[in-house]
C-alpha cells in the first residue's frame, strides 16, 4: 500500500509539473513574449498589434528563423482577415529589410535611421502580414552550425520554411484554418512556388488542414532560366541599354539556361553589357540611383551574373542604421545569441554558396494551376534585372488559354499598367515601377494586392 501511495503521489506531482510546464509555454504566453511593445521610433497609437521572434527549425544545428508579424488594425477586424507570408529573395536578402521596411510593411524608416513613420499603403490594412528572414544566416535568422551557411539551397530553404510554418501555427493557433497565401519577389520567384508546392502536397488527404493554403503571388520573379535570359537580353536591347553588337553577342554566347553556370564567353559578353549600361540603377532604369550604385553591383557568380542581390535606393541604408541599434534589436527580441558582426540587409555568405537551384519553376506552376490554386504574377515594367519581357515569355511557355486579353487597368483615371487573365493565372504589369513594385508604386501595388485577395480583375474603367 505504501508503494502504491508513493506512486500515486509521484504521479500527481508529475502531472502537476507537466501542467505547469505546459502552461508556462502555452501559445498565449509565447505570443505575449513575442509582442513588440516598445519599438524605438514607432509612431504612437498605431492601432495594430505586432509580434516578432524566433522559431527553431532544426534542433540539431540550432537553426532558428526570425519572423515579424503585423496584424491588421483593430478597426479592420484582424480576426476576419487572411494571413499572408512575405518572402524576399537574393538569395540571402532580408524580408525585414526590404518587404517590411521599404515596401509593404506599416513602418518606414526615416533618413536618420532612428525614427519611423507610417506607410499609408501598408498591406496589413488588408491582411495580417507575416515577414520571414529565410534561410538561416539571413537578417536576424541564424544557425549555431557555421557550415550550414555554406550549404543552403532551394530545397533546404523550402523545407525549413515549411517547418517554420508548422511550428508558427502552433504558437499562433488563432491563425489555424485561416485563409493563407504566400507572396514575394525576385529570387522568391523560387521560394514562393517551392514552399507552396510543399504546403499543397502535405495538405493532401487532410480534410481540414491547419494551413488553409489558397494560393500565391510573385513579383518580378526569377521563374525559368531560358526565358529569363531571352527576355532580359531583349529588354536591354529594346530599351536602348546595350548595343546591337552586344545584344547579338549575348544571344550567341549565352546558353539560355542549359547549364547552371554561364560560359566564359557569356560572362565576357555580360561584362560588356554592364559597361554599356553605365551608372544607372538596373532595378529601376528611369530613376536616379542613390549616389553611386555602380560600386554596389555585386556579382552573384551564379546563373544571374548581372543580378546584384539587393535593390539599392537610399532606404536600404536606413535599414542598415536602424536594425543595428541594440535597443531596436532588444525590442524585436532579435539577435538573442549576440552575433558579433553587424546586421546586414543581405548576407555576404548565403547566396554566394548556393548549392541547388532548379532551372525552372514552370512544372510547379502547372501542378498548382491544375490544383485550382489562385496564382497571380506581377511585374514592374522599368526593372531590367527580372524584366517584364522575361516574365511574359515564362508565362507564355505555360500555354494557358486566355480568358481576358491584354487590357489597360486604371487608377484615378490614369493607366496603372496592363493585365491579362489566363485560365489558372493572372498577369499584371505596373507602369513605371521597378524591381520592388510597392516601393516605386505603393498605391498601385495596394490596388493590386486588394484585387488579388478579392480575386477580382484589375479595374478596367478610367
Amino acid at each position: 500500500m505504501g508503494f502504491y501511495l508513493s506512486y500515486v503521489v509521484l504521479l500527481v506531482l508529475l502531472i502537476f509539473v507537466g501542467v505547469s510546464v505546459s502552461l508556462s509555454s502555452s501559445p498565449i504566453e509565447d505570443q505575449k513574449r513575442d509582442r513588440v511593445t516598445d519599438l524605438p521610433g514607432q509612431p504612437k497609437n498605431v492601432g495594430f498589434a505586432h509580434y516578432s521572434g524566433y522559431v527553431t527549425v532544426n534542433e540539431k544545428s540550432g537553426s532558428a528563423l526570425f519572423y515579424w508579424l503585423f496584424e491588421a488594425p483593430a478597426s479592420r477586424r484582424p480576426e476576419k482577415r487572411p494571413l499572408v507570408l512575405w518572402l524576399n529573395g537574393g538569395p540571402g536578402c532580408s524580408s525585414i529589410a526590404y518587404g517590411a521596411s521599404e515596401e509593404i510593411g506599416p513602418f518606414r524608416i526615416r533618413p536618420d535611421g532612428k525614427s519611423l513613420y507610417l506607410n499609408p499603403y501598408a498591406w496589413n490594412k488588408l491582411a495580417n502580414i507575416l515577414f520571414l528572414d529565410s534561410p538561416a544566416g539571413v537578417g536576424f535568422s541564424y544557425s549555431n552550425k557555421t557550415t550550414d551557411l555554406y550549404t543552403f539551397g532551394d530545397q533546404r530553404t523550402a523545407e525549413d520554411a515549411y517547418t517554420f510554418l508548422v511550428k508558427w501555427f502552433e504558437r499562433f493557433p488563432q491563425y489555424k484554418h485561416r485563409e493563407f497565401y504566400i507572396a514575394g519577389e525576385s529570387y522568391a520567384g523560387h521560394y514562393v512556388p517551392q514552399l507552396s508546392q510543399i504546403v499543397y502536397e502535405r495538405n493532401k488527404g487532410i480534410k481540414n488542414p491547419v494551413i488553409n493554403f489558397k494560393g500565391f503571388m510573385v513579383g518580378n520573379a526569377v521563374t525559368d532560366d531560358y526565358h529569363d535570359y531571352v527576355g532580359t537580353f531583349e529588354y536591354w536591347w529594346t530599351h536602348g541599354l546595350v548595343s546591337d553588337s552586344t545584344y547579338r553577342m549575348l544571344r550567341i554566347a549565352c546558353d539560355f539556361g542549359s547549364s547552371q553556370h554561364p560560359s566564359v564567353p557569356c560572362m565576357q559578353a555580360l561584362k560588356v553589357a554592364v559597361v554599356e549600361q553605365g551608372n544607372i540603377d538596373p532595378y529601376s532604369i528611369y530613376t536616379q540611383p542613390c549616389n553611386d550604385t555602380s560600386s554596389l553591383r555585386r556579382d552573384l557568380g551564379g546563373r544571374y551574373p548581372w543580378m546584384s542581390r539587393a535593390y539599392d535606393p537610399c532606404t536600404e541604408r536606413y535599414s542598415d542604421l536602424y536594425f543595428n541599434h541594440p535597443e531596436v534589436q532588444k525590442a524585436l527580441h532579435a539577435n538573442v545569441t549576440g552575433i558579433p558582426y553587424s546586421w546586414k540587409t543581405c548576407s555576404d555568405i548565403v547566396g554566394n554558396y548556393w548549392t541547388d537551384s532548379p532551372l525552372t519553376m514552370l512544372p510547379i506552376y502547372r501542378e498548382l494551376i491544375s490544383a485550382g490554386l489562385k496564382i497571380w504574377v506581377y511585374s514592374g515594367d522599368t526593372d531590367s534585372v527580372v524584366p517584364v519581357t522575361a516574365t511574359r515569355y515564362s508565362i507564355d511557355a505555360l500555354k494557358l488559354p486566355t480568358l481576358t486579353n491584354w487590357y489597360p487597368w486604371y487608377d484615378n483615371g490614369k493607366v496603372g499598367g496592363w493585365s491579362q487573365v489566363y485560365k489558372g493565372l493572372t498577369l499584371v504589369t505596373v507602369r513605371g515601377a521597378g524591381h520592388e513594385v510597392p516601393l516605386h508604386r505603393p498605391r498601385q501595388a495596394f490596388i493590386l494586392f486588394r484585387s488579388f485577395l478579392e480575386d477580382k480583375a484589375m479595374p478596367s474603367s478610367s
